[in-house]
């Protein structure tokens, strides 16, 4: 029974617990996608380029080179001498193989060249090399 003093109070839906479970879940997708990005390279600071593409490939080999000249072969430490047999190693059976040339833009000219004479020696090897498309966030 309701006195006739009393007031209406209309009903009310309280959301602010809602608005933080959505939050929530929004940062858990935010955290969880920045963990999906695999990188077979060393972190460089690449060059920009503003004709890049994207290369499809199944499983691409990558082959690093520093600021300061060193080189990995998919994460591991290599010496240029050493890189074509590595390589062939890594390419085993396949006719072809794409290997990315993932270069530090203060890396020296002649060791990225240095490099890429080693890679075309694998018969079969298919050289990229990555850059940045202009305006991407270092």
């Amino acid at each position: 029974m309701r006195l006739p003093d009393e007031p209406d109070i209309p009903a009310q839906i309280n959301i602010v617990p809602m608005i933080d479970v959505i939050f929530a879940i929004l940062t858990f997708f935010i955290m969880s996608t920045l963990f999906l990005t695999r990188s077979e390279g060393l972190p460089v600071n690449l060059p920009k380029a503003a004709t890049t593409k994207s290369q499809a490939a199944t499983k691409p080999i990558t082959v690093t080179v520093d600021q300061t000249g060193n080189i990995s072969l998919n994460r591991e430490a290599v010496t240029l001498n050493a890189l074509p047999e590595q390589i062939q190693k890594l390419k085993g059976n396949n006719a072809e193989v794409m290997v990315i040339i993932n270069a530090d833009m203060n890396a020296s000219h002649g060791q990225v060249v240095g490099v890429m004479d080693r890679l075309r020696q694998v018969q079969g090897a298919k050289l990229a090399i990555a850059a940045q498309k202009p305006g991407v966030a270092d």
